[in-house]
């Protein structure tokens, strides 16, 4: 088992979408469960939702979270203390930005690294250039 990768986003396509593309780089070989919008279907984040991708993916190399918006962080703590006492230690929330973090936390994790390589790589992903250098 490898580590595991929660996408929280207050918008439940967008975790879907962000879950899939991370998927797709990992090849099938990571779990990642997508907990966005709320538990009616609105904008927004719920506890509940983050609590049931964590039992999804929850495995014994720990689970990665990584968050579109900063308020996402207090669901997110909400739902680790929620989760199994046991396996609190195990779950790291990740600064990094979503779609390039998960990115790279999918592929790091496919290849078998450990949480803490995976979320060192995962939170690097704020170096990546996003285009051309129109400067030089």
């Amino acid at each position: 088992m490898t580590v595991g990768l929660v996408i929280v986003s207050h918008s439940a396509r967008l975790a879907e979408g962000v879950a899939e593309l991370a998927g797709q780089m990992a090849q099938g070989k990571v779990g990642i469960a997508a907990a966005g919008g709320t538990s009616e279907g609105a904008l927004g984040t719920s506890v509940e939702k983050i609590v049931d991708a964590l039992n999804q993916v929850d495995g014994p190399d720990g689970i990665l979270v990584l968050l579109d918006l900063g308020s996402a962080v207090m669901a997110t703590e909400m739902a680790v203390e929620a989760f199994a006492k046991e396996q609190r230690q195990r779950v790291e929330i990740s600064p990094a930005p979503l779609v390039e973090g998960a990115v790279i936390a999918a592929v790091e994790a496919s290849i078998g690294n450990s949480l803490q390589e995976v979320a060192e790589a995962a939170a690097s992903a704020y170096t990546l250039p996003k285009g051309h250098d129109r400067n030089g």
